[in-house]
């Protein structure tokens, strides 16, 4: 299943994964429709201009992007188009997780799916995902200003190797599918490695169809079709949502002692799953035949591709090394507690919704100047980019982290105590609020990536993963050592937090290093007034949210869990905004403005 972030995927269940972004190619070029003018104050300048434009003119000194070639699809359309679509990936994406919880609690069977389905993105990036995104789109790109066919007989020369390489590793992954669940799972009470290997074997296929679906996006965004790859997800998360409501209408449960692959349960979630990730590559078939595309086999190998070697063997480098981490984490999770390695799951995917939506947001407008001015050598506007990107973040997402931090058990009840169990629910939240402090290391982490992929530098951001993945490992023994049994998971997502604070200081360096001073002084005072107005907007939504806990009374439930959701985000984000307005945070117009008016142009 695929894992929500940017169009395609942007983050990994262990760490950030390639930088990508489809209006810029992978070697710092801008986006064809676009380029830098002169030095003023921020404004992004639309075809129409858009109405968040005064608020983005307090940021002072930055890169204007000017539409060129009226005939070229608009990139704030386009990037706007994407937001809603990843917006919409998100929250279905949830619901399905949403409903599998509800059905199926978190315990033996959540683990094991959740580690099953990991497998095939995880075998699908080492295979080619990173070659696919970082080597084939410029070059896809470059085929079509010089071949005389526009590029199709290279496209059908991709399609064949693709299929050819994507059919054999997923064969071979089927085959061995009894050895990759052990490298991720701990054979212990808390699991149930049967249950894993036959899902294993049902999910598995899907590295064929997350390879094509991959290729056809890259072939896509070449042609500056953006909304098929975006949407496609989308797809994908229906069909699973399908699945999941025909697993809940059959009758009885499912047999986990003995498992059986002819267990109704079992192969309607197995293959259902699978049939989603078909989808999502089937959806975007008629998408690229509109832009010319046809099916052929065309063997051979194209010279062009060798020039990337080096650059693709640093990202499936830097995909290797991710691995090692969350193998790390689940085999930790797994020796520990049945239901650890789902809640530790599902608290990452919200740690990662408000970078999904709002990052997202703040990115798009963003990289492409940062691109720009990378290609021209100019790294002055490249670190007033990159701070100024920081900037944004730090006041879109430092409030969503203290608001997660103080209402993370009653946001958990609110969303996940539907069996009429509430343990389950109330650890989440717990581990929700000891690990929301990444919400904003992680984005800034995200950011340098993506400021060394505008270098034309992969080899960085794969070391500065060895750094992190080493870092993790460490703590995750740690964990194991420590922690008794059932708050390990809460170690678990603490320490994934941490990883990115490491990643964003080791990057800070070595950003430092290759461009020198990165005038953190504006990013510091930025930090610090929202660090004091998110404190105290935090301290004032746990209040309300005790408020209401003592006024209410009986037990934690999901009722008390939205009302004490709701008033206290209200009150706190009031608090936050108010204070950070009291400060004079120069930022906090243009960041709602460079949000809300993104969406509103999509």
């Amino acid at each position: 299943m695929n894992r929500e972030t940017d169009p395609r995927r942007g983050a990994s269940p262990d760490g950030p994964t390639r930088p990508i972004h489809p209006a810029a190619n992978q070697q710092g070029q801008p986006h064809r429709g676009w380029h830098v003018a002169e030095t003023q104050p921020l404004r992004a300048v639309p075809a129409e201009p858009g109405p968040d434009q005064a608020a983005e003119q307090a940021v002072e000194q930055t890169t204007v992007i000017r539409p060129v070639s009226p005939g070229k699809p608009s990139l704030l359309k386009a990037s706007g188009s994407m937001a809603i679509a990843t917006l919409i990936s998100r929250i279905t994406g949830f619901l399905w997780k949403l409903m599998l919880a509800s059905v199926v609690g978190f315990g033996v069977i959540n683990d094991s799916f959740t580690v099953a389905n990991t497998l095939p993105n995880s075998i699908f990036e080492l295979l080619v995902g990173g070659v696919l995104t970082s080597v084939v789109v410029p070059v896809l790109v470059r085929s079509q200003k010089s071949d005389e066919d526009g590029g199709l007989r290279f496209k059908q020369q991709l399609m064949t190797l693709a299929v050819v390489v994507l059919g054999l590793g997923t064969l071979i992954a089927v085959v061995c599918a009894p050895l990759l669940t052990w490298v991720f799972v701990t054979d212990s009470d808390a699991s149930n490695m049967d249950l894993v290997n036959v899902l294993a074997y049902l999910l598995l296929p899907q590295i064929f169809f997350y390879g094509i679906s991959a290729l056809a996006g890259a072939i896509l965004q070449a042609k500056q079709a953006f909304s098929p790859p975006a949407w496609a997800p989308v797809v994908n998360n229906m069909v699973v949502i399908a699945t999941i409501g025909v697993y809940w209408a059959l009758p009885g449960e499912m047999t986990v002692n003995p498992v059986s692959m002819t267990d109704a349960h079992v192969l309607t979630l197995g293959v259902g799953v699978t049939l989603g990730v078909f989808s999502q590559a089937l959806i975007q078939v008629p998408a690229m035949r509109s832009t010319g595309f046809r099916w052929g086999w065309k063997w051979g190998w194209d010279s062009r591709l060798s020039e990337f070697g080096g650059l693709a063997l640093w990202m499936l480098g830097y995909v290797a090394v991710s691995q090692v981490g969350l193998i790390a984490l689940s085999r930790v999770a797994f020796g520990a507690d049945a239901g650890a390695w789902s809640i530790y799951n599902y608290v990452w995917m919200l740690l990662q919704l408000p970078y999904g939506v709002i990052g997202f947001s703040i990115m798009t407008a963003i990289l492409p100047r940062m691109s720009a001015a990378a290609a021209d050598a100019d790294y002055a506007k490249v670190i007033d980019d990159l701070s100024l990107g920081n900037r944004l973040s730090t006041v879109s997402l430092m409030p969503i982290s203290a608001l997660m931090t103080a209402l993370g058990v009653p946001l958990a009840l609110s969303l996940f105590a539907l069996r009429g169990s509430t343990g389950s629910a109330t650890t989440l939240g717990i581990a929700l609020a000891v690990s929301a402090f990444g919400v904003l290391p992680y984005a800034l982490t995200l950011m340098q990536m993506r400021t060394f992929n505008a270098l034309s530098d992969a080899r960085t951001p794969t070391l500065i993963m060895v750094v992190m993945t080493v870092a993790k490992v460490l703590l995750a023994v740690v964990v194991a050592w420590t922690l008794p049994h059932e708050t390990v998971v809460y170690g678990l997502t603490f320490v994934n937090s941490a990883t990115f604070v490491v990643g964003w200081l080791v990057g800070e360096m070595w950003l430092r290093h290759r461009l020198g001073p990165l005038g953190s002084s504006r990013f510091l005072k930025t930090l610090g007034k929202s660090l004091i107005a998110s404190t105290i907007g935090g301290f004032a939504a746990w209040g309300v949210s005790q408020g209401i806990d003592a006024l209410i009374p009986g037990p934690a439930g999901a009722g008390t869990g939205w009302l004490q959701l709701l008033a206290g985000s209200a009150v706190g984000f009031a608090v936050i905004f108010g204070v950070m307005s009291i400060l004079r945070v120069a930022e906090l117009q243009p960041a709602i403005g460079r949000v809300t008016g993104l969406l509103r142009r999509g």
